[in-house]
């Protein structure tokens, strides 16, 4: 979406894989996810997205001024998210342009939920109409430090109006971004827009793979790539986003009408597990409270304290026992604050960085260890309640140290 000027692709239309609906990724349990249940009218959750803001063009000649206002991303009432484009400036919002003809939305994950490797899938009904491009795709994590492309780019899908039978799936990185997409068609009997499609990657080390409604249409890997760098090898975040007009798609015309809308049934995210990398997540379950370590409001914010909650299945509560020694849930690892081997050392979610603080063992007996302090993953005052927090404490075999998968 960053780099679609022009939009060229090495394969036009793919044929490489199609057909093949077996999943060949070695893929985990559920990490991540968002169902849009809520009222109608009211915003996506902000504990789960934020907002780009702004209509400077997006580096697309983009038309649409992104706002935060829930005339242009809500959810219905009935488990979706609808993101509206409309041909409106009721703010004297102003552009690259001139005065804005038009407002959208654009949401991600940023800041708030990150991953490497796994299943990232959204069921979605897109729009329609010439110069309308909806997308679906990540950015690495660290192009604040390291920017586009070098940080990479995933495109699960995009769509513009022009096409409405075919989406597109691309990646970008260094020697082969904005027109040097590398990436491939997928085309149906019928306009996307007239029914619900699931859309999604399969990403491990080395390997992307792009599927819609199970079909896989595309595989990409380093040989893909003429020699240039592979840069899909650290954790990306998530985007939504309906932009109107741009080099790639065009610009609307007379037979566009407004509002145009995305609706998104789900995004979900699922873990890598394999051999080398992840394990199959799961609960942690307290055998003296009968809850699940949790992560609060399922924010993936570096520094938040877990705590124990009510099982329900959701990302937050989803952990995978690595071989690296991490436990993760939403894309980043129990970690003990500070690398501290003291007793009530709070033990909280982290981006991932392979220290001892975040090495952890389940043993026979069910204590959950912290190796580099020999503790134990304890509840707090021995409390069973909900929102009870964690820390680490010398083993001394209480209920509340006592854990299960």
């Amino acid at each position: 979406m960053l780099g679609a000027t022009l939009m060229t692709f090495l394969t036009a239309v793919a044929v490489r894989d199609a057909g093949n609906t077996a999943a060949e990724a070695a893929i985990g349990g559920l990490t991540w996810s968002d169902e849009f249940d809520g009222p109608a009218g009211s915003a996506p959750n902000g504990s789960k997205w934020k907002y780009d803001v702004g209509g400077g063009g997006w580096g697309n000649n983009e038309q649409q001024y992104y706002t935060t206002s829930t005339s242009n991303a809500s959810l219905n009432g009935a488990g979706q998210l609808v993101i509206t484009a409309r041909r409106e400036n009721p703010a004297n919002y102003q552009c690259h342009y001139g005065t804005c003809q038009y407002t959208s939305a654009r949401l991600l994950t940023a800041d708030r939920f990150t991953q490497a490797y796994g299943r990232f899938e959204s069921r979605m009904k897109l729009p329609r109409g010439q110069g309308i491009w909806p997308a679906f795709w990540m950015l690495g994590a660290d192009i604040g430090s390291n920017p586009w492309p070098n940080s990479g780019e995933i495109d699960i899908m995009e769509n513009i109006g022009r096409e409405p039978n075919q989406v597109h799936g691309t990646i970008h990185g260094p020697g082969y971004s904005g027109a040097e997409g590398i990436g491939a068609g997928y085309s149906i009997g019928a306009p996307f827009a007239d029914a619900f499609h699931t859309f999604a990657v399969e990403w491990e080390p080395n390997v992307l793979r792009w599927y819609v409604d199970g079909n896989l249409y595309q595989t990409r890997t380093p040989a893909d790539l003429g020699g240039d760098r592979w840069v899909f090898d650290h954790p990306f975040f998530m985007l939504l986003n309906l932009a109107v007009g741009g080099y790639w798609p065009g610009y609307p015309d007379g037979t566009t009408q407004f509002p145009q809308t995305l609706t998104v049934d789900y995004v979900r995210v699922y873990g890598y597990s394999s051999g080398g990398g992840g394990g199959t997540a799961g609960p942690i379950i307290g055998q003296g409270s009968n809850r699940c370590i949790d992560v609060p409001s399922s924010n993936a914010v570096d520094g938040n304290r877990l705590q124990i909650w009510d099982c329900n299945g959701t990302g937050a509560q989803q952990w995978s026992f690595n071989s690296d020694g991490s436990v993760r849930a939403l894309g980043k690892c129990m970690d003990v604050s500070g690398g501290s081997t003291a007793d009530g050392a709070v033990v909280q979610l982290w981006t991932c960085n392979g220290t001892g603080a975040q090495k952890f063992t389940l043993s026979p007996a069910g204590d959950l260890v912290n190796i580099q302090a020999n503790k134990c993953v304890d509840v707090q005052n021995v409390a069973t309640a909900n929102g009870s927090k964690l820390h680490i404490w010398t083993c001394n075999g209480a209920s509340n140290q006592k854990w299960r998968r």
